[in-house]
């Protein structure tokens, strides 16, 4: 059975940090070093078809919880603090809810358990497009991505799954074709009879609206000792956003 890929990061009480949908344990880089900082083992990991994972066909919320459990077993972690953002959340709180005894402390970041329709074709689409034997650098691909997306935030979050596969050909390291079959399962919500017990954070984009104040008493039903932190000034993206506020936001919930 293989195993997901991770970086590592200090030593201390382990935290597992879930990147979202298109991203990478690299995208959490930054932030890792600094919970490595204050005495935290910090797992970045790569979630199946995303990073330096494998690629799989099975791509849903169940099957990527028991990644996680497979991967705690062959690092011999008995418990973990659990923080994920967007699909990574999803998956935080699906392992939660089904393995309780593995997860010390929730931290989900701009999700909520309800369902989400599909909402990413156009990006998918777009890294589609990429003429990837026709480029020669990163910044070529930067100007074949934005004939389809003008957002350059966007733009750079997506070309950092660009890499050279040989020397001049570069490839990516989600697995597009079969991300873009999956786009139901990416969105879909708790089920209704999950629930975990154990202390838990959502936080939220004060400038999205990903986790309306209407999402309240769902969140409560599933994570009954839930409590909500609205990071201002911030989008979908929060931690990259506001790094320093997300920073100190989940350091005081982790440490209390």
């Amino acid at each position: 059975m293989e195993l997901l890929h991770s970086n590592i990061l200090g030593s201390g009480a382990p935290l597992i940090v879930l990147h979202g949908f298109l991203g990478m344990s690299d995208n959490w880089k930054t932030l890792g070093k600094k919970y490595a900082a204050h005495g935290f083992e910090v797992h970045l990991i790569d979630q199946r078809n995303h990073g330096r994972s494998f690629w799989s066909e099975v791509f849903d919320y169940p099957t990527m919880a028991q990644d996680l459990v497979r991967y705690m077993d062959s690092k011999n972690l008995d418990r973990a603090i659990v923080l994920g953002h967007s699909m990574g959340g999803k998956t935080a709180m699906q392992l939660a809810c089904t393995r309780p005894e593995r997860v010390s402390k929730l931290l989900v970041a701009d999700i909520a358990p309800r369902l989400y329709p599909p909402h990413h074709q156009y990006i998918l689409e777009a890294l589609e497009a990429l003429p990837l034997s026709q480029l020669a650098t990163r910044a070529e691909a930067d100007e074949a991505l934005a004939q389809n997306l003008d957002n350059w935030g966007i733009r750079q979050f997506l070309l950092k799954n660009l890499y050279w596969k040989s020397p001049g050909e570069l490839g990516l390291r989600i697995n597009l074709s079969i991300l873009k079959t999956k786009m139901q399962e990416i969105g879909e919500p708790l089920p209704d009879d999950m629930v975990y017990p154990g202390p838990t954070v959502f936080l939220r984009g004060g400038a999205s609206d990903y986790i309306a104040d209407g999402d309240l008493p769902l969140i409560r039903h599933h994570f009954p000792k839930a409590n909500l932190i609205t990071i201002e000034n911030a989008g979908h993206w929060l931690h990259a956003e506001q790094p320093d506020a997300f920073l100190e936001s989940t350091l005081d919930f982790m440490k209390s």
